[in-house]
């Protein structure tokens, strides 16, 4: 919404995210939009002049056409682009996590509470590195599934289950284990009439990512559960399988 204010474009929403609303934008004169690298994976970049991807960490490939961006709610809009910090924002990492200090910061939360420490930095709960000027996001902390001691991020994962032929749509989490801490868990929704044995996926994650990406379980579901951006709604599925 800012951007088309500040640019003085017109700017079409949509309620929740679908393939088909986001391609018939396109087609009906849209040519920017703003999403995120899920719904990046199931709309043809090729519709649109150009693309601002904000969200998660950024699949490897990307269309020309696309620029990454990184910003929260509490920034009002993009404060990194294309890993590079706009004049006057301040990048900070402890202990992991990203920490910002800018400008467009907001002040306070509605119900009165500064999130800021006294120096004016805000913790943004994302981690990430930052060298030479140049920030890479991984992802956030709560996503980040730690299993046997090895580290994986579900959306590495997600990029290549994403790629088989039998999978349409998938989501990964990490389920609370006994003896792991954490088991990588996939969600699917198969495409067509085709079946998936768990054998199977782990073969294919293992040709691209180290052993330990590899899903322990998959479950096939009826459909990924999505917000309105089209962020897996990972903390739902991993309830149901604890349940």
């Amino acid at each position: 919404v800012l951007r088309s204010l500040i640019t003085g474009t017109p700017l079409i929403t949509a309620p929740q995210f679908s393939v088909d609303a986001y391609n018939n934008a396109a087609r009906n004169g849209a040519t920017l939009v703003s999403l995120v690298a899920t719904a990046l994976q199931r709309v043809d970049p090729h519709l649109y002049r150009h693309i601002v991807l904000g969200g998660s960490r950024p699949p490897n490939s990307l269309p020309d056409n696309c620029s990454v961006t990184y910003g929260l709610t509490e920034t009002g809009s993009g404060v990194v682009y294309n890993r590079t910090p706009l004049e006057g924002v301040e990048i900070d990492i402890r202990d992991g996590v990203i920490w910002l200090r800018a400008p467009m910061l907001l002040r306070c939360y509605r119900d009165g509470s500064v999130p800021l420490d006294d120096n004016g930095w805000f913790r943004t709960g994302d981690l990430g590195s930052f060298h030479d000027g140049r920030l890479a996001v991984d992802g956030r902390e709560g996503d980040l599934i730690i299993t046997g001691g090895e580290n994986v991020w579900p959306e590495r994962v997600e990029e290549v289950l994403s790629q088989h032929p039998s999978i349409a749509d998938v989501c990964v989490g990490g389920v609370p284990h006994p003896e792991w801490g954490h088991v990588v868990t996939a969600w699917v929704v198969l495409a067509g009439d085709h079946t998936l044995e768990l054998n199977d996926v782990r073969d294919f994650v293992k040709e691209s990512l180290p052993a330990h990406c590899a899903p322990h379980a998959v479950h096939v579901v009826a459909q990924i559960p999505r917000t309105a951006l089209g962020k897996p709604k990972r903390s739902e599925l991993i309830a149901s399988a604890t349940n």
